[in-house]
């Protein structure tokens, strides 16, 4: 069996389908990619796989056992973390306080919480931002506490939302960086992302969805180069380029 697998998982909303027989399998180790433009479901199949949503039907497993039908922080616990398309922070506190409130998923006390937020905040190269409060952070920073946040409930399988969102071209090889940096660390990571130099860059494999619904997966290669996808997606200006 797959280290993750989705099975034909469905999200109706009354009459609309938002997903519609979805299957995909991850590898551990791999970093897998998910595109679509905008309303294709791509947010959607993330808040089912963590509960946010309940599934119409399907079934979603983690390393062998079916999590579909667990609560979000059971799902949490065993391993399954996420960051958001839009970010929130606790805007009040500090860095080290966002982080360390994520961190008591895993710990007994707060010396622990305290210890492994400080260790993933400076995996995260956010140091010089740790006693500032999260609201006085630019996007580029608040995006990676979102990064760290995550991180700090020790995840096996990460689901990255448009974390490359509104950044700038240097930021954005900070992110590809980080983004490899947890690969090789041992996480495996599903992402979303819009910006094409990061999902072709990273991904080991790329399922592209329409409507809710498969239309290729394959290396980056294949899918960019996929009619359906550049139809949808992509755009001929891509396509010219490839």
């Amino acid at each position: 069996m797959a280290y993750f697998e989705v099975k034909g998982i469905a999200k109706f909303f009354g009459g609309l389908a938002a997903v519609n027989d979805v299957s995909f399998q991850v590898e551990q180790g791999e970093i897998y990619g998910l595109i679509g433009p905008n309303g294709s479901g791509k947010t959607t199949i993330f808040n089912c796989i963590n509960a946010y949503f309940p599934l119409t039907k399907g079934e979603i497993y983690f390393e062998g056992k079916e999590i579909s039908g667990l609560k979000t922080h059971q799902i949490c616990k065993r391993g399954v973390g996420r960051t958001f398309q839009v970010v929130k922070p606790l805007k009040r506190m500090t860095v080290l306080d966002n982080v360390i409130a994520s961190a008591f998923l895993h710990t007994r006390n707060k010396s622990e919480a305290v210890d492994l937020a400080e260790k993933t905040i400076e995996f995260c190269e956010l140091t010089q931002y740790k006693d500032k409060l999260a609201k006085s952070l630019p996007i580029a920073s608040r995006k990676r506490l979102e990064i760290t946040r995550a991180l700090a409930t020790k995840p096996k399988l990460l689901l990255l939302d448009e974390t490359a969102a509104g950044l700038n071209p240097s930021e954005l090889d900070e992110a590809i960086a980080l983004i490899k940096k947890m690969r090789d660390s041992g996480i495996t990571i599903i992402i979303v992302e819009h910006i094409m130099k990061v999902i072709m860059t990273i991904s080991n494999r790329i399922l592209a969805i329409n409507h809710g619904m498969v239309i290729a997966e394959g290396s980056p290669t294949e899918v960019a180069g996929n009619h359906e996808v550049i139809t949808a997606y992509l755009g001929e200006d891509y396509s010219a380029q490839s």
